[in-house]
């Protein structure tokens, strides 16, 4: 599958592997997995703590940028800069929150699209 459609079906918040079923059923709750391909969505603890950092580095480069714009520009003043800067940083994380897990899962799914996820989730352990 491509990147592209990949990234696609991510900014659209729905499965990476058939784009049929939403990941989200809540604001910030995640569907356990998609109902059309039994493509798992919660996975193991931890796995969605490289989401945090493309969010963060997202956050603190439209940050950076738009702060220095602001500055230099002197469109504004740097105190009511500092003020738009804080009032985005505090609410563009929440907002990208969906699109970071999204974009973190469909990532996984391009770079391992044939995990064994689905097979040991429904499963369970492999006692040897």
């Amino acid at each position: 599958m491509k990147l592209r459609t990949i990234l696609w079906r991510s900014g659209r918040l729905r499965c990476p592997s058939c784009g049929e079923d939403k990941l989200f059923c809540g604001w910030m709750r995640m569907r356990p997995r998609c109902e059309n391909c039994r493509l798992p969505f919660e996975r193991e603890p931890g796995f969605y703590l490289g989401s945090i950092y493309i969010n963060y580095g997202l956050t603190g480069l439209l940050l950076t940028a738009g702060y220095l714009t602001l500055y230099f520009t002197e469109a504004v003043s740097p105190d009511t800069a500092l003020w738009i800067c804080l009032a985005f940083c505090l609410i563009f994380p929440l907002w990208f929150f969906r699109y970071a897990r999204s974009l973190w899962l469909g990532l996984d799914y391009y770079f391992d699209p044939n995990d064994d996820h689905r097979e040991s989730r429904e499963s369970g352990p492999i006692i040897g």
